[in-house]
């Protein structure tokens, strides 16, 4: 079901006189929050601003994490909240993660209901068994910064939109003796008995509440504080708290259940109570803060000190709108367009604001602290996101991909390990994934020259990270130069990514004139080599005895030594060193053939009915598109001189991968890794190796994209001859002067100028050969 249709045509009918910015197109109607809501993408369709701390979205079922203590799968439909096969709404919250692959947050539910009072959320099948309700799609929109649905057991029409740190509700309710809105601090993503450590809420006056909630999740400390306040006085409001405590004080004597101004508990659910008229609009404004009530108070009157909904929607999607403007395309049809702009939304969804209007915010050592001119930022998906996110900020977002730098660090200061974060979110590292990939963000932003930070500290932080004894099978690494497959998981993945972080400090080592560090770390860089076995042609376990691990299948996705992949696919992850990995992978013919064979042959269900993240919608062949480690592949025919095959297996991948509907991803966004994928793509260059400053040519989509970068200067992007026939670049120039060489540097990019392409029916393939990626 494309998403045509979906989208509110009012928006764009009302959108010429909310964007009147001289010199800016309005763009916002060709982003779709919808896209990716349904099947793997995990991404939601509620309203949040650019890198916002607050994400205000429809939450559509309450699976628990468990059950019968074991893992729950169907839970995993549900990490953004939000599944568009869904048929009821639980209710709206203020915190969610998108596209992710694990899930977290949920915090703060609202729900607005009429008739007779329910707490329960009931169930999908049994709606009316609880305050969720049915709605349909016809009926629900989803913009930039704005979110509509029609609740209908409930009769009353959900509006949302945001600011960066509060989410505003609009709620119009039919007349109603009996209207009613609850706030429900149970509810949660990923939720499991025990999960809320605590909640804690205080009925200020007729129209305010203050309180926070503390958990136990992915985050294992993680409170919220936050600021509630009505447009209208409640009549009446009430607490149910469904603890078991044997010990519960001498708060006995009074009555908390009916209108007692304090409540605390684990599980607390609040309901506050209207009188309606037909239509009446009741507004919500609930702002968020990591550090105190007081904080999110302040936020609130910073951000929104009115009423006025529709100001906060109109300002929220100029934000959009100037984030889309700093690439402004021109496309061969309405889809690429829509693809492209939304790509560019999931991809400014994250990482996310972490810190009040005064800079206060909540560190890893569970202290307040205060920045010190910069922004503070959080959920740091970094295995997903060092690949191509990072270095599209870099390009598109300098100036907060710095910010993003200097909140690692300082998470680094106030790390009792003294490590870089790993993924890292609301003052906690969760340890998710594996690898030190804070250190390739690190050094790409050194090595293109975006670093306003002291860069020898840095390079130290990266440095004391890589050489942590006790982090994942790190002792072993510098012991052996591999990770021993009986000594821990996922170890040729492992080894693998550690060898490319390695490579990526030397990089910087080299550029900051640190020749002891960059010796140490070139040599960790070869490290890949120690777990390629010559004798069948594929990255393999090892065994800490140096013997090959027996019973190995290179097509299994799911206990071979590998994460989220399988050999087939990682064997071809040596980033840092494409030309001596084809060489010791047997030289440029047998290299080309496993490529090759890689997009056209079939991987059975079998290999990864075990595997939650990769699914058949994400896979073409056997090449794996729905997960990151496969990210760089379809590039790496510029180092066998033939670059049209990237040219054509970009193109495909684009086409089969990404579409303006609602199952429009073939994978989780991962905050953001598949859609700046398609943008680098899209665009006709790619960041094969972050830490270098290269960007590797392929087959551009858009007729023209004006980069419009932060330092002023403007980079355009001609494609003459532009359809879907014409997929093979014939001649490329820069500034008029023809490339012989397939890739441009950060620094050309950023200087401005124009790039042109050529494209035509037939590979040229007297065009140009690779040089390797600079040493």
């Amino acid at each position: 079901m494309t998403l045509k249709k979906l989208f509110s045509t009012a928006l764009f009918l009302t959108s010429l006189s909310s964007f009147a910015q001289k010199g800016m197109e309005n763009f916002v109607p060709y982003a779709h929050p919808l896209v990716g809501t349904a099947k793997m993408g995990h991404t939601y369709p509620g309203a949040t601003v650019p890198f916002g701390m607050v994400q205000l979205s429809p939450d559509t079922d309450t699976l628990p994490y468990g059950v019968n203590g074991k893992y729950n799968a169907d839970v995993y439909r549900f990490c953004a909240g939000y599944q568009y096969d869904s048929k009821t709404i639980v209710g709206f919250s203020h915190t969610h993660f998108s596209g992710t692959g694990h899930s977290d947050l949920g915090d703060f539910l609202i729900m607005p209901t009429t008739g007779k009072l329910q707490l329960n959320p009931g169930t999908e099948d049994k709606p009316e068994s609880g305050y969720r309700s049915a709605f349909s799609h016809k009926n629900e929109i989803a913009e930039p910064a704005y979110y509509k649905v029609k609740l209908d057991d409930h009769n009353i029409t959900a509006e949302l939109t945001a600011s960066n740190r509060v989410g505003m509700h609009q709620y119009t309710f039919p007349k109603s003796d009996e209207a009613h809105v609850i706030l429900d601090l149970m509810a949660g993503l990923y939720q499991y008995d025990n999960k809320n450590v605590w909640t804690f809420v205080r009925v200020e006056n007729d129209t305010l509440i203050t309180g926070f909630r503390q958990t136990n999740g992915w985050a294992r400390t993680r409170i919220v504080y936050f600021a509630m306040t009505f447009s209208k006085p409640f009549k009446n409001y009430g607490t149910r708290i469904d603890d078991k405590n044997v010990y519960k004080g001498f708060w006995g004597k009074f009555d908390q259940a009916h209108n007692f101004p304090e409540v605390a508990g684990k599980n607390l659910k609040m309901y506050f109570d209207f009188q309606t008229a037909e239509n009446e609009k009741i507004k919500i404004k609930f702002a968020i803060s990591p550090v105190s009530t007081e904080g999110a108070l302040a936020n609130m009157k910073a951000e929104i000190p009115h009423w006025d909904f529709d100001r906060v929607k109109q300002e929220g999607q100029a934000l959009w709108n100037k984030e889309f403007n700093k690439v402004a395309i021109k496309a061969i049809n309405e889809d690429d367009k829509v693809n492209f702009y939304t790509a560019m939304y999931h991809s400014f969804l994250g990482p996310t604001t972490y810190m009040d209007v005064d800079g206060s915010y909540k560190g890893i050592d569970q202290n307040v602290h205060k920045t010190d001119g910069f922004t503070n930022y959080t959920s740091f998906s970094l295995w997903d996101t060092y690949r191509t996110l990072h270095p599209l900020f870099n390009v598109l977002q300098p100036a907060r991909n710095a910010d993003m730098i200097k909140s690692m660090l300082a998470h680094y200061n106030q790390s009792v390990h003294k490590m870089l974060p790993v993924w890292s979110h609301y003052a906690n590292e969760n340890w998710c994934m594996i690898g030190y990939h804070s250190v390739p963000v690190i050094a790409d932003a050194v090595i293109k020259g975006n670093a306003n930070f002291d860069v020898n500290k840095a390079l130290d932080a990266c440095v004391t990270t890589a050489r942590n004894n006790y982090y994942d099978g790190l002792n072993y690494y510098m012991e052996k130069g591999f990770v021993p497959d009986d000594k821990n998981s996922s170890s040729v993945s492992k080894t693998l990514e550690y060898a490319y972080d390695d490579w990526c400090i030397a990089q910087m080592a080299k550029k900051l004139n640190r020749n002891d560090i960059y010796e140490e770390f070139s040599k960790r860089a070869g490290n890949y080599k120690n777990v390629y076995d010559a004798s069948i042609g594929f990255m393999r376990p090892k065994l800490n005895d140096g013997s090959w691990r027996k019973n190995f299948d290179p097509l299994d996705t799911h206990g071979q030594g590998f994460i989220e992949g399988n050999s087939w696919n990682y064997s071809l992850y040596v980033p840092q060193a494409p030309a001596d990995m084809i060489e010791l992978m047997g030289g440029k013919k047998r290299f080309t053939a496993h490529l090759d064979s890689l997009f056209s042959m079939n991987l059975p269900d079998k290999y990864f009915e075990n595997t939650e993240d990769i699914s058949r919608d994400g896979i073409i062949g056997n090449y794996v598109h729905g997960n990151e480690p496969s990210h760089h592949v379809a590039y790496l025919y510029n180092w066998l001189d033939q670059p049209w095959k990237t040219e054509e297996k970009t193109r495909m991948i684009l086409k089969a991968m990404y579409k303006s509907s609602v199952d429009g991803l073939g994978g989780n966004d991962d905050f953001g890794q598949m859609s700046a994928w398609f943008i680098f793509s899209s665009l006709g260059f790619y960041p094969v190796a972050p830490g270098s400053d290269q960007y590797i040519f392929t087959s551009p989509t858009v007729q023209n994209a004006r980069l419009n970068l932060e330092n002023g200067k403007t980079f355009e992007i001609d494609v003459k001859d532009q359809s879907d026939k014409n997929v093979y670049i014939q001649k490329i120039e820069l500034n008029g002067k023809v490339l012989t060489r397939n890739y441009i540097t950060h620094s050309e990019i950023m200087e401005g100028g124009k790039i042109n392409f050529v494209m035509g029916a037939r590979p040229n393939k007297k065009r140009v050969v690779m040089e390797s990626v600079k040493k």
